[in-house]
């Protein structure tokens, strides 16, 4: 039955996008940095302004604050790189050709990162609306106060935790997988031409895409939760998002080796079904129950609420013991058929140990056992790089603990 959703809810699940919020963040502040400049430059029409608040306004705080300094190095250079040559000679094809070369040169030393051409992009930008060099503290007073501007603008007004688009994006790609899965499991049931195994296989190549843009969703996330001050345990959900992604990756992986087994399969028995019937119905239960393992490992690594990641949890436990159940009852099955006509038995092995695989990786126990050496890892990894902070931070613990504790008494 298809879903339908009203146009007003879809107009706010548009307006919460990372681009839309971000488009509305980056014309508010170059509209306040224009109107500030109005206020403090001589020039009639300071654009250099809004210019760097466009710039400086990432997404997240964290990219705002790592980038906006080498965004505002780029954005002078530019200026003045533009002020000397306006100063010098005027504007024509060789000059143009002449201040990109040595915009692209000076960013190289002025250690702007990857904002390298953002240094030529100001320096024509500024040499075509003016060509006056007495204009040049005006360029610059504008720039700082496009920079100015855009930094207070992040944070004053913080931007938005973007982990709800990153766990909907896994859940996205849990689904895919699941549905693959299922397919997969009806297919060994009956006779598998090649084509039809060959187009299993390339569904779950195209997973490799879905994987790409997840781990882009992650990184904004993960960028969002940095140095905001409306996340307490930003850490923890870094590390639970991220070993869930490589998890559901690696199962990933291993569901393409499914794939190309059992296509391999196909390409051996043309003219008969894969499996014996009893062999069948019990490896389609196997996918069928990790599909749904999948499925519930994905909402759990995505809810934060506890009554709910717990009820996901004993789903994803429940799912994972009864496809080991099933994967007993196939590999028995398929040890008795391995005697009965020992063909092709290695991708019966294979096949078994490519689910072991996928059960392995979704288990709950050996998950915490990941979760707990990547939190610590993570945390001496920031004890290293900023000792000064974390001696304080184990201070205002220590005495918060006296605290509590004096208050107790």
């Amino acid at each position: 039955m298809p879903e339908f959703t009203d146009p007003l809810t879809t107009l706010v699940r548009r307006g919460r996008e990372p681009a839309v919020v971000q488009a509305v963040r980056s014309t508010l502040a170059a509209v306040i940095s224009y109107v500030a400049a109005l206020q403090l430059s001589s020039e009639p029409a300071p654009l250099t302004a809004p210019l760097t608040a466009l710039l400086v306004v990432q997404v997240t705080l964290y990219s705002t604050l790592t980038t906006g300094i080498r965004r505002v190095n780029s954005v002078v250079a530019g200026v003045l790189i533009a002020i000397g040559f306006s100063a010098l000679v005027g504007l024509t094809w060789w000059s143009l050709g002449l201040i990109i070369l040595a915009s692209l040169v000076i960013g190289r030393f002025v250690r702007v990162g990857e904002f390298v051409p953002e240094v030529a992009i100001s320096a024509m930008l500024v040499l075509g609306v003016t060509r006056v060099a007495e204009t040049a503290w005006d360029r610059v007073l504008e720039t700082l106060i496009g920079a100015v501007v855009g930094l207070l603008f992040d944070v004053l007004f913080v931007p938005p935790v973007w982990v709800q688009p990153a766990g909907e994006a896994i859940e996205h790609l849990a689904r895919r997988m699941r549905r693959l899965l299922h397919q997969v499991g009806a297919e060994v049931t009956g006779h598998t031409t090649v084509e039809e195994a060959a187009a299993r296989l390339h569904q779950a190549r195209r997973l490799d895409h879905d994987i790409v843009q997840v781990d882009a969703a992650l990184r904004q996330a993960e960028d969002s939760l940095r140095l905001n001050p409306r996340v307490k345990e930003g850490l923890l959900f870094r590390v639970v998002l991220r070993t869930g992604l490589d998890a559901l990756e690696i199962a990933a992986v291993v569901l393409r080796v499914i794939c190309r087994t059992l296509t391999d399969l196909a390409k051996e028995r043309r003219e008969e079904t894969l499996f014996a019937q009893d062999v069948a119905a019990a490896l389609e239960e196997v996918f069928l129950h990790l599909g749904r393992a999948v499925e519930a490992f994905a909402v759990l690594i995505t809810t934060q609420v506890t009554a709910n990641a717990e009820q996901a949890e004993e789903r994803l436990v429940r799912e994972l013991a009864a496809g080991r159940d099933s994967r007993d009852r196939a590999a028995l099955l398929l040890l008795e058929e391995v005697r009965r006509h020992p063909r092709q038995w290695q991708l019966h092995g294979a096949l078994l140990a490519e689910v072991d695989r996928i059960l392995d990786e979704l288990d709950v126990e050996k998950r915490t056992e990941r979760l707990a050496e990547e939190l610590d890892r993570c945390s001496r990894e920031q004890q290293d790089r900023h000792p000064v902070l974390a001696s304080v931070r184990r201070r205002l613990r220590r005495s918060g603990y006296g605290w509590r504790r004096s208050s107790r008494k």
